[in-house]
């Protein structure tokens, strides 16, 4: 069993910068790839980045160049680092366990002037 709770969203004005994070509960070295994923209001969830147990990356491309997805297995934590942050950017932010039934409970990303 792994709990994954995620933490750092907020309210951040267009241009602006957050770092999420996603702190699991059990050894994440034992699971093959992390992801985030987003859901905007009246939208599906969407993959935003994920990365592999041996570092390998890969973003959706509209977040290409802006976020940062890294993992910290001695911590047992994954990060996003979101950089000039657009309104549409807004969603509720969600780690998951690639290829388990885990997911964490999800983090508001607000970007608004």
């Amino acid at each position: 069993q792994v709990q994954l709770v995620e933490s750092g969203g907020g309210l951040v004005q267009p241009g602006g910068s957050l770092r999420l994070s996603c702190a699991a509960s059990g050894a994440i070295s034992r699971i093959a790839a992390m992801a985030w994923y987003r859901q905007a209001p009246g939208k599906q969830r969407e993959l935003v980045a994920f990365i592999t147990n041996s570092g390998s990356t890969n973003y959706a491309g509209s977040m290409k160049g802006r976020f940062t997805i890294s993992r910290d297995n001695a911590k047992n934590t994954v990060y996003l680092q979101m950089n000039t942050l657009k309104p549409e950017d807004t969603a509720v932010y969600y780690c998951h366990a690639m290829n388990t039934q885990y997911w964490g409970q999800g983090t508001q990303v607000t970007v608004s002037a």
